[in-house]
């Protein structure tokens, strides 16, 4: 026995520990890109930049080879056009995110706003398996490229070579367990490892451009081969044209700029709702960062196609996933490549921290909300568990390569930073600018063929993000229907007039099923108790006259037998975004046609009602009776209009909705059907 009271015990701290303070455990444990941060928290745009750098300038540490891999000698030229999109497509596109957007939530909030009811709900759950791509992807390939800078640093013994898998998995697992932990001071590291990975990263750049100044005829080999592959200049350019989807990498991270929104500090004059310094440095912060990682990616491409042998850009090669590190090595020294090395392994590793900060933040911030997901993914240990394990499955899956991954990665993200631009589109749409409308309109185009032809090459991020997606949706549905007849309200408020109407109404009963206190019974010799309450009929308006409020009335009276010198309130409720889970409930009070009306707007007939009626009797401690009438019709037919329509057989529903808040029998308000 005292072994099974221990074993219960373990396993109830073991639950406290993961689900302890689901508000502190993903905002407040886990600073990320994701965060809802306090003032004390906000830093200037630059720190803010280096935590959405963490991401954007760690691709340096893979995107030279893989542009290598893709177009060979022309990845200068390659990289060139994934600069101009950056500059003139995914910078505007974000800009105008932030302005839409200004607390982070970011396109896929501007979608959700944009497209109504259940089409945004769809799309939200869709972007969000797409999210969930690039952020787990992020952390595996991250690792990946972190393990293969570990394999080639020649003082790496040579025991641990071949080893890329399970090292790997080590990285991702030690990323994991410090999310358990929890994770703070974020900006403060990410400013320390962005400004060493970039000053080292300078000094590679440097030293490879001094060579080449060096060794002029580097430029006229690498040009002649070039043009022996490419004779006329329109051919180059429709090659690295048709190369670009592989290049695409390069975008991500850049995606993260608006996310990190929260924490850049404005000034103390800024609007809430619309934080016109805040935004600033959010522009600032994002066009820096665009050009700073500009710079990087066209002096890299051009040293490493001049300096680094084609072959040893494939796999197994010295330079794969690892070019500048290559050229640190050999042109640098191997005590800076090392250095360098160590630099790239940490903010590769840390890359994939931003990443799961985004999935901690970005999943509770949406299904929970919907009512797609159980209670518990409001805590960040246990998502953190689910989200590590995915990390082992897609390592595996992938064998821990970087080159197998890209395609993936570069799905997640192109398809987010689509959707951006598609976003931006719709809302200058909306707004009638037509100049903004073209320009944004062409960038959506060519980031949509991106992610068309880069699907239909690599189609591994589409499998990835479809298991995603179905997952998501199939879970997200099935827990809405479970969770479907919780009270779902965050809160009611009456105005003066149904406020009055709801005292006047109120008249002294009888109790029927014992004391309020929920005891079983008075004794039976006992007299009755009294206690305060309120008659309400349920009312589906039609024509809303006096004919329809009197032949409801006396029909309710005659079904119920309730005395005719016993005042009534007419109760109607309004369907309004049947799509959301919960919302706060406004009641407002009319009479109309001597008849006294209280009229509210809710997402279910059924949850609206029961949460107006417990908010009566706990605001005047009058029990609510509330009176139905049948409706007949296919019961499953009825359930399914519940869980689309908010509507269906309301009378049954409402009692549950009151059985699961209330366990409390003699507190709860009764439900008349007849």
């Amino acid at each position: 026995m005292s072994q099974a009271v221990e074993g219960r015990r373990r396993r109830g701290r073991l639950r406290r520990w993961l689900l302890i303070d689901p508000t502190r455990a993903y905002a407040g444990e886990v600073q990320g890109p994701h965060t809802q941060p306090a003032t004390a928290q906000q830093r200037t745009w630059w720190q803010v930049m280096c935590l959405t750098g963490l991401d954007y300038f760690s691709t340096l540490g893979y995107q030279p080879g893989i542009a290598a891999l893709a177009a060979g000698l022309l990845s200068p030229v390659a990289t060139l056009v994934l600069v101009a999109v950056t500059l003139l497509g995914a910078l505007p596109v974000y800009r105008r995110v932030a302005r839409e957007s200004s607390h982070g939530q970011g396109s896929i909030a501007m979608l959700e706003r944009i497209l109504p009811r259940w089409t945004g709900k769809i799309v939200v759950l869709a972007l969000l398996g797409f999210a969930a791509t690039d952020f787990i992807i992020t952390i595996t390939l991250s690792a990946a490229d972190a393990t293969a800078h570990i394999l080639q640093n020649p003082y790496v013994p040579r025991a641990v070579h071949g080893q890329q898998i399970l090292i790997t998995l080590v990285l991702v697992g030690l990323l994991g367990a410090v999310f358990l932990k929890g994770f703070r001071e974020a900006i403060g590291i990410a400013v320390l490892l962005v400004g060493v990975y970039l000053s080292l990263n300078l000094v590679v750049v440097i030293a490879s451009l001094a060579y080449v100044a060096r060794h002029p005829h580097l430029v006229g080999d690498w040009a002649t081969a070039l043009r022996a592959q490419h004779p006329n200049i329109f051919g180059m350019a429709a090659v690295a044209l048709l190369v670009f989807p592989k290049l695409a990498l390069g975008l991500s991270g850049f995606e993260t700029g608006v996310a990190v929104m929260p924490l850049v500090r404005g000034r103390p004059q800024d609007d809430p709702d619309r934080p016109r310094y805040r935004i600033r440095g959010t522009h600032r912060l994002l066009t820096t960062a665009a050009l700073i990682m500009s710079c990087f990616l066209v002096a890299s491409s051009f040293t490493t196609a001049l300096l680094i042998p084609q072959r040893e850009f494939r796999p197994g090669g010295a330079a794969n996933g690892r070019a500048l590190a290559y050229i640190a090595h050999r042109y640098v020294g191997s005590a800076f490549g090392t250095g360098y090395d160590i630099s790239t392994l940490l903010i590769l590793w840390f890359a994939g921290a931003s990443a799961m900060a985004g999935l901690l933040n970005l999943v509770p911030r949406y299904l929970p909300r919907y009512g797609m997901a159980p209670s518990w993914t409001r805590a960040s240990r246990p998502l953190a568990v689910v989200f590590t394990t995915a990390a082992f499955l897609v390592t595996f899956a992938f064998r821990a390569s970087v080159d197998a991954q890209g395609g993936a990665y570069a799905t997640g993200v192109l398809v987010l930073i689509t959707s951006a631009a598609f976003a931006v589109t719709l809302a200058a749409r909306r707004a009638r600018q037509r100049r903004f409308l073209v320009a944004y309109g062409v960038v959506t185009l060519v980031l949509g063929y991106t992610t068309i032809a880069n699907v239909i090459e690599r189609p591994d991020g589409v499998k990835i993000a479809s298991l995603f997606i179905v997952a998501i949706i199939l879970t997200s549905l099935l827990s809405r229907a479970l969770r479907a007849t919780e009270l779902r309200v965050t809160g009611v408020q009456l105005d003066p007039l149904a406020r009055r109407l709801v005292n006047e109404a109120m008249v002294t009963g009888v109790a029927l099923d014992g004391h309020l206190d929920g005891q079983r019974g008075p004794p039976p010799d006992a007299p009755p108790e009294r206690v305060c309450e309120v008659h309400l009929i349920s009312n589906e308006p039609n024509e809303r006259d006096a004919a329809e409020y009197r032949h409801k009335e006396a029909e309710e009276r005659i079904n119920h037998r309730l005395p005719a010198s016993d005042p009534v309130l007419f109760l109607e409720v309004a369907i309004g975004d049947p799509s959301e889970f919960e919302a706060p409930l406004r009641v407002i009070g009319e009479i109309r046609y001597g008849y006294r009306i209280l009229k509210v707007t809710g997402p279910t007939i059924a949850n609206t009602i029961a949460a107006v009626l417990l908010y009566i009797r706990d605001s005047t401690g009058a029990r609510p009776h509330v009176y139905f009438d049948w409706t007949e019709g296919n019961p499953l037919i009825y359930l399914l209009r519940y869980l689309v329509f908010g509507d269906g057989e309301v009378a049954p529903l409402t009692r549950e909705v009151l059985r699961q808040a209330e366990p409390v029998v003699a507190r709860r308000p009764q439900v008349h059907a007849g």
